[in-house]
């Protein structure tokens, strides 16, 4: 009796390479946490600030730059979030707008599934090629896994078709993380800037009334720059906290939505694979 020699799997479609594009936090944190304290020390705290010009002294009646100093040493860590955030919801506007690629996402999912519908997959695989994009990728490499499925004969069209799908799984796994990268530190500082200035806030309160216990009489100068420190903290991480968490929410809602028309994409796909072979 003979023994069959075992066929070949079918060549695996190229899935996209994963992507480590984006910001690396280990280097660009300690460059922002320096650029805060320089800022702190040569900026707000520079004497044209201040009465007397001497950064000891009181600042200039309504001069920000000098009532921001008097702040007290949390206001650089606080800076240093805010600058934390500002840099990494720059960088994740351009990666998330990067992968909407070149044109409207919803206009591309409408040419694509209407390019299924008459079953012309190099066209769509084309269309993929215009668009770019994560969108673009994940629905490219399920477009060329579709045409080798296509003509294979060992696998049944059930097999077939769970294929297509692990396919479509696979390429989306390899795309979201470029997406979702530095997201964690955003929702991080959201609630960290809060500790941070209520952290900042005590301090100034401590030196308040410590002023007050020192000279055993109500002094309104110590007393008013005690509670300026503690106010100037509150409102810088009220103010980091407020950015971060709209910015969060903003930028998962942008990457849930290009989920939804990966999953549309990939359900189509399928539809159309098991409704014409």
């Amino acid at each position: 009796m003979k023994t069959q020699s075992p066929t070949p799997a079918p060549a695996k479609a190229a899935a996209p390479k994963k992507k480590s594009g984006g910001l690396n936090p280990v280097f660009v944190i300690p460059i922002l946490f320096a650029i805060a304290i320089c800022t702190y020390m040569f900026v707000f705290g520079d004497p044209s600030h201040f009465q007397g010009g001497n950064n000891e002294n009181l600042p200039l009646d309504g001069d920000y730059f000098g009532i921001v100093y008097k702040g007290g040493p949390i206001v650089p860590l606080l800076f240093t979030c805010f600058l934390i955030v500002l840099v990494f919801s720059i960088e994740r506007f351009i990666t998330i707008g990067r992968a909407n690629g070149s044109g409207s996402i919803d206009e591309f999912v409408r040419k694509v599934k209407g390019m299924l519908d008459r079953n012309e997959v190099e066209a769509a695989i084309k269309e993929c090629d215009r668009q770019k994009g994560s969108v673009g990728n994940v629905v490219k490499t399920a477009l060329i896994k579709y045409q080798q499925l296509r003509t294979d004969a060992e696998l049944t069209k059930e097999q077939k078709l769970v294929a297509l799908q692990k396919e479509v799984e696979e390429a989306t796994t390899l795309e979201l993380p470029m997406l979702e990268k530095n997201l964690t530190i955003i929702a991080t500082l959201a609630s960290v800037s809060t500790l941070v200035a209520l952290l900042g806030t005590v301090l100034g309160m401590i030196r308040a009334f410590s002023e007050l216990g020192s000279t055993g009489q109500p002094d309104t100068a110590a007393l008013s720059t005690g509670i300026s420190e503690a106010l100037v903290n509150t409102a810088l991480g009220i103010g980091t906290a407020a950015i971060a968490t709209i910015m969060y929410s903003y930028f998962t809602s942008r990457i849930d939505e290009l989920t939804y028309n990966i999953d549309e994409i990939g359900l189509s796909i399928q539809q159309n694979f098991a409704a014409h072979n």
